[in-house]
């Protein structure tokens, strides 16, 4: 059974494949957090944790006089759910500002039940499935009629388990939610680290470890995205894990909006991690007989290293949180005009793009920006989702005909969050911009960002977009969002809620990409937001790919790609073939090079195909083909990392693997994205075979053990040119 109550015992046990997680209902009706890892025999685990010294400096509540704990002190615990006030001094999850300005909560045991299936969220991300089960614990503050609502959800096959608060206010009057996270995770013993995935627009998810120290270790958002600078996940790791040895725990957050992820080793050298919505700019009224809901946080255990942990992700975000007929589905190759023209184009530039890619096995036509009003620029027009007619050289309709004549599907571009100053929208409702009252607003790309807490304006912008998806035969969406939220004041709000709108604007874009996804089944979605600024599960739930990065290169991407799959599935990332040279960093590179980076993600084109060569365009058909072939094995196939692009001191190559399940065939990919003169041999050990069986390595006549390849590994052949790349193709002898 996933979910195991013992009443006699006060123990909620929640069983995976290979974890548990145990918490206790103590002698003063705490809920209290005992343990989390390797799956074991049931037993009270409370030893484990519970408090028996004398913690210095640690107030005692008086109801502890009554228990076998005199020394009891919320300070030294290890609580399920902490709070601020009540004597504890740590980091805590939530604090709660009372109807009489008092702050603190104690909140106590009320009642447990399950669910069969996987609770939801209303109006909020959240993985989904029949085959989880649900634990829902209340708990009720001492003094007020405030209720804590814990939901657990146990996917056993994935070893994933989420979790998410509900807050439920049954006092008279409203109360203010000051900070309101929904993980608070207990470690209580051993020296961990903190790896989490930094970095910049055409930077993102760098990979990058700290040592869990007594100072709090934190990542953050307060950008109104997640950001392309940090990302809603991280992995707290044993200090000597690696991808394949030690404990880890991958902790994802299921928002796109601001976050924070927060560790700290505390005086007794336990560690706690506190995850959730950030708290700087957030201040939520809750009503009287109201409630709010955090973002949903999933964690996997692993006792195996890295790459255990990812490959569990990356099934559960495949299977459990995108959603529609395209979250398994072959979706199609496509080629986006935006590298290949940027604005200046016209309908005849477009079709005579998709007649030559169509020649090389594209499927599918993406029209970028500047299709809309007076959109010739990145100065104006957003907001006016009206198509320029004159420069499509007729409606909209008969410009998707023509390229669906080429025998090519048609998609279209969109930035709906924001508005541009000179436009028809925002001369006839700028009060629909976040805009400060008797301040200038900061521009960013010319442009502001719309006000998604009011449902007028999210209103005005679906019907924008219904009246467009309804006049053509559209087949994708690509979703941009090119700027971060500045000039936080929403006008539909009193200045007491101010502090609502960030959150408000998230439910706000939930809302808006709830309904618009829901209208649309037949239409393939993809997030972007300037490439990679929100790659994170919230948006995954709406679109099942994301542009990965607005950084094409193949080498650069390398690393981008690389840190971005210790969470996030291959079939999640954007990822195109562009001109060399880069337009990004001027990097010239192979174009074999630049299509087997491609091919670990979802593959397409980033160029203009009719200034192609015909030894090119036979390349890029090569590609096509060699995508298909391999696709399933690519998307569906277990992941692992091989040899990392973060560690050159090591070796020179960047290696990654794909492989069946029950490891009768594998793909390798290796990359040498540095040169040097007397190169080393470099031999690339492999991971998922079966030990005793006999493979060939791209159809050769020598046969390898398994064993062999994965505890020896093959030669990578040594190219003499700059960026080389090869496929090796492992199956069964």
């Amino acid at each position: 059974m996933a979910i195991v109550i013992n009443n006699t015992d006060k123990t909620y046990t929640l069983y995976t494949k290979n974890s548990m997680y145990q918490m206790k209902v103590d002698d003063l009706g705490t809920l209290i957090h005992n343990y989390y890892g390797e799956k074991m025999e049931y037993s009270d685990l409370h030893y484990y944790v519970e408090c028996t010294e004398i913690p210095p400096f640690s107030p005692n509540p008086i109801a502890c006089k009554k228990t076998k704990y005199p020394n009891y002190s919320y300070n030294h615990i290890g609580e399920e759910i902490s709070f601020s006030g009540n004597g504890e001094f740590r980091l805590t999850a939530m604090s709660i500002r009372n109807a009489d300005g008092t702050l603190g909560c104690e909140p106590k045991f009320v009642s447990a039940r399950t669910e069969k299936g996987k609770y939801s969220l209303k109006g909020l991300p959240a993985f989904y499935g029949d085959e989880a089960d649900t634990l829902v614990i209340t708990l009720k503050d001492t003094i007020y009629d405030i209720y804590f609502h814990l939901y657990y959800g146990v996917f056993e096959e994935y070893d994933l388990i989420t979790r998410s608060v509900v807050v439920e206010n049954k006092e008279k009057n409203s109360i203010k939610l000051e900070k309101a996270m929904t993980l608070n995770l207990e470690l209580p013993s051993g020296s961990y680290d903190m790896i989490y995935f930094r970095g910049r627009h055409m930077r993102e998810r760098m990979f990058e470890r700290a040592r869990i120290n007594h100072a709090q270790t934190s990542i953050e958002s307060v950008r109104g995205a997640s950001s392309h600078h940090e990302n809603p996940f991280v992995i707290i790791a044993d200090k000597n894990a690696n991808e394949d040895f030690g404990n880890a725990y991958g902790i994802a957050l299921v928002y796109s909006g601001n976050f924070k992820i927060s560790a700290e080793k505390d005086q007794w050298e336990k560690t706690r991690v506190v995850a959730g919505i950030n708290s700087e700019n957030f201040n939520f009224e809750v009503e009287s007989q109201g409630t709010f809901t955090c973002p949903e946080v999933a964690m996997v255990y692993s006792n195996e290293g890295f790459a255990k942990m990812s490959n569990c992700f990356h099934k559960a975000i495949r299977n459990n949180l995108c959603r529609g007929k395209f979250k398994n589905a072959r979706r199609p190759i496509l080629i986006n005009n935006w590298e290949g023209t940027y604005f200046n184009f016209n309908a005849d530039k477009l079709v005579a793009m998709a007649h030559e890619a169509k020649k090389m096995g594209v499927e599918l036509f993406v029209m970028d920006d500047g299709w809309f009003g007076k959109r010739d620029n990145d100065c104006c027009a957003l907001g006016d989702w009206t198509p320029n007619e004159t420069k499509l050289q007729g409606t909209l309709m008969e410009l998707s005909q023509r390229i669906n004549n080429e025998g090519m599907k048609f998609g279209i571009w969109f930035e709906p969050e924001c508005i541009s100053e000179d436009s028809d929208l925002y001369r006839a409702h700028p009060d629909f911009a976040f805009q400060m009252p008797n301040r200038a607003p900061q521009i960013s790309r010319q442009q502001l960002v719309l006000d998604f807490s009011r449902k007028e304006v999210v209103d005005n912008i679906y019907n924008q977009l219904v009246k467009v998806l309804d006049s053509a035969n559209i087949s994708y969406v690509k979703w941009d969002f090119n700027r971060h939220i500045t000039d936080l004041y929403s006008v539909s709000l009193p200045s007491e809620k101010q502090g609502e709108v960030y959150h408000r604007y998230m439910l706000g874009l939930y809302d808006l990409l709830e309904r618009i996804t829901t209208k649309y089944p037949d239409i393939l979605f993809e997030s972007c937001s300037g490439g990679g600024g929100r790659f994170d599960c919230g948006m995954l739930y709406y679109m099942p790919q994301v542009w990965t990065s607005d950084n094409s290169d193949a080498i650069d991407r390398l690393k981008i790609q690389y840190g971005t799959s210790f969470a996030y599935p291959v079939s999640a990332m954007g990822a195109h073939v562009s001109t060399c040279p880069n337009h990004q960093n001027a990097r010239v590179t192979p174009l074999k090079t630049r299509g087997n980076v491609a091919y670990f993600g979802t593959y397409g084109l980033e160029l203009d195909v009719t200034k192609m060569t015909d030894e090119e365009k036979a390349e890029i058909t090569r590609q096509i083909e060699e995508f298909k072939k391999y696709y399933e094995l690519i998307q569906r196939g277990d992941y692992y990392r091989l040899l990392s692009p973060f560690t050159p001191e090591e070796s020179l190559f960047c290696a990654w693997e794909t492989v069946k399940p029950d490891g009768s065939e594998a793909l390798v990919c290796t990359v040498r994205y540095e040169s040097d003169a007397a190169t080393a041999p470099e031999f690339v050990k492999v991971k998922g075979l079966v030990k005793n069986k006999w493979y060939r390595i791209n159809g050769g006549e020598e046969k390898y053990l398994g064993a062999s390849l994965m505890n020896i590994g093959f030669k990578v052949p040594y190219d003499f040119f700059t960026y080389p790349s090869r496929l090796f193709h492992i199956t069964e002898a």
